[in-house]
């Protein structure tokens, strides 16, 4: 599970995150939308470490947590199988635990798991931007997370290869039973893959609820959201 209370966090002379909390239960997935600069990936990078709050507590399940970036970032000088076994070697928690056919398997698991048997001696460079980012879920679970983390999972994608991305987000939630949260602005994305969803606006929370809740709540933010409105309480800067 994961569990925020209370979450601050400002830069300079701005608060991104005023008073932030949620929820996300084993299993679940949470779908965090809202404008560009709300606090989105702020949020992601706090639950996993690479930023501090100012404030606030939060709770994660034991185990390892997983991050899925925005635009995949692999290591393009290492080939499918390093890319996804990388943790296992170099992490010193891990890189003795496992022999070289161990990783093997693993590796053959885990791009099983998201349709790409084969590929482990390709670079990334030979694939697809689809396929780059379904081996980033790979390496995400590699260490069979009970968190994971995506930023954009589709952004750059044509909306073919972003039902693939959305219907792989889904196998991996009832492979994994890992409390997943998606950072997104799509709305086919929030539909197929949230349970529940936090909507974000100057840094506050202005709805929390389910997909289904946020299309037909009478809420001003979410029907702006929804119709993709430039009328409403939510304002594009300019500058």
């Amino acid at each position: 599970m994961i569990k925020v209370e209370h979450l601050v966090k400002s830069f300079y002379d701005k608060t991104v995150l005023k008073d932030i909390s949620f929820e996300v239960n084993d299993g679940e997935t949470l779908a965090i939308v809202g404008f560009s600069g709300s606090g989105k990936s702020t949020i992601l990078k706090i639950i996993c470490g690479l930023l501090e709050a100012d404030s606030g507590t939060i709770q994660t399940s034991e185990g390892d947590i997983a991050m899925v970036f925005q635009y995949s970032a692999l290591f393009d000088s290492l080939n499918i199988f390093d890319n996804i076994s990388f943790a296992l070697q170099e992490r010193k928690d891990l890189r003795k635990k496992y022999s070289q056919e161990d990783l093997k398997k693993i590796v053959e698991e885990k791009l099983k798991l998201v349709g790409l048997q084969g590929i482990e001696n390709k670079f990334p460079s030979e694939l697809s931007g689809g396929m780059q980012k379904r081996v980033s879920f790979a390496r995400a679970i590699v260490t069979n997370p009970k968190t994971i983390l995506y930023d954009e999972p589709t952004a750059g994608l044509d909306p073919i290869s972003s039902t693939l991305i959305e219907d792989y987000i889904v196998r991996l939630k009832e492979t994994t039973h890992a409390s997943s949260i998606v950072v997104t602005h799509q709305m086919s994305t929030i539909m197929r893959t949230a349970d529940q969803v936090l909507m974000l606006y100057d840094g506050k929370a202005v709805f929390q609820g389910t997909p289904q809740e946020m299309c037909n709540a009478g809420n001003d933010y979410t029907k702006q959201f929804v119709t993709s409105s430039l009328t409403g309480p939510m304002k594009m800067l300019t500058e």
